[in-house]
């Protein structure tokens, strides 16, 4: 037999071995896709970052033509959940008890400060516990006074006069719906904890179990050693990474602009990313309840604070921006965002592409560095 064939032996038995050690784990199938299913349903279906039917407390202090079609455009609105209130202390105490996000007061001189002089200011408070939803919800009381001052003047049969008119457009992401900017990062953070979790554990198991001695005594190298042990955990990665972009395409409508194969491509790349990360955990450490806690802290962690998946690193303090650089769902982030919303941007594709090249080269060489078949390493 040749030396080629010998190899080629050698690691499709570790493959193997591998892969019936997973197949006798119920937690790495759990992990690669239970997890993701209950992640992308709970992110999915229970977190929004959308301003819908906000309560928003109504007070119309005198009754008129004016005041009715105003608290219509509200009630109109799909941002708002307009409620009436006889007064303002009524309103005021529903605020306090959080029954209301907002009030709207209309005071009884409301039709004829606008009749008379063009300007009838309306009282406007916003609870301002959630600074984002607060903006959101002032931008948008502003938006329907705006386009309810415009039907008023052409109903007057004069012209509202405004300094600058805006006529917004929205790219990307049309229907201004969190969930196409949720999901897509959500799938980095999964995938992050297929790759780095689960291998985090595969070299600090076998210490444990006492089978890395029956390991060393065999004639396998350790780059074979290695891959044997990367390529089903590559498998089951790309598997749940699968599965995670079929729900986002049919579960959730979040649309695929870009190419699929480029996603593909750049998926695996941060996987054995990912799996490099977690196999030098799993090499250093040599525990299991230890390597799960650093890849928890080193990996994860990392991949949901300071990717873009929720936060916008470029609202980040700057110190915090130049830390976030070392992160590789950052920049695999950046990837599915834009192949999801966007298309195929090529030179953000690859830019970032190129970074978890880099950064796979120096985890996988690290972990092969620090594997070593000697019992004092």
């Amino acid at each position: 037999m040749t030396p080629l064939a010998t190899r080629r032996m050698r690691l499709r038995g570790m493959i193997r071995k591998e892969s019936l050690q997973i197949l006798r784990d119920p937690s790495s199938i759990a992990i690669a896709f239970v997890m993701p299913v209950v992640l992308l349903l709970l992110f999915g279906y229970g977190v929004s970052l959308d301003a819908r039917n906000v309560p928003l407390a109504m007070v119309v202090e005198q009754a008129d033509a004016n005041t009715a079609s105003l608290v219509g455009a509200f009630q109109h609105s799909e941002y708002f959940d307009p409620r009436p209130f006889e007064n303002i202390q009524a309103a005021q105490q529903a605020f306090d008890l959080r029954e209301v996000f907002g009030i709207v007061w209309l005071r009884n001189d409301f039709s004829r400060r606008l009749l008379s002089q063009g300007d009838a200011p309306i009282g406007v408070i916003v609870n301002g516990v959630d600074a984002n939803q607060a903006r959101i919800t002032e931008g948008y009381i502003q938006g329907v006074w705006q386009t309810w001052l415009v039907d008023f003047a052409r109903s007057q049969g004069v012209e509202l006069q405004v300094p600058v008119v805006l006529e917004p457009r929205i790219w990307f992401n049309a229907a201004v719906r969190s969930r196409n900017f949720l999901v897509p990062g959500l799938i980095a953070v999964i995938m992050t904890l297929i790759g780095a979790m689960l291998t985090s554990m595969v070299v600090a198991r076998e210490w444990e179990r006492g089978t890395m001695e029956a390991l060393m005594v065999t004639p396998i190298r350790i780059g074979e050693m290695v891959v044997g042990k990367l390529v089903p955990y590559f498998l089951l990665g790309m598997g749940g990474m699968l599965l995670s972009v079929a729900m986002a395409l049919w579960q959730f409508d979040v649309p695929l602009r870009g190419s699929f194969w480029a996603l593909t491509a750049a998926s695996a790349l941060f996987m054995l990313v990912a799996l490099g990360m977690g196999l030098l955990i799993s090499v250093v450490a040599k525990n299991q309840f230890v390597a799960g806690q650093v890849s928890i802290v080193i990996t994860f962690l990392p991949a949901f604070i300071l990717s873009g998946f929720i936060f916008q690193i470029s609202s980040m303090p700057e110190a915090i921006q130049v830390i976030t650089h070392i992160v590789p769902a950052r920049y695999y982030v950046a990837i599915l965002q834009t192949l999801f919303l966007a298309g195929d941007i090529w030179p953000i594709v690859l830019s970032n592409s190129a970074a978890l090249l880099v950064m796979m080269l120096i985890f996988l060489g690290l972990a092969r560095r620090k594997f070593h078949k000697r019992l004092d390493a």
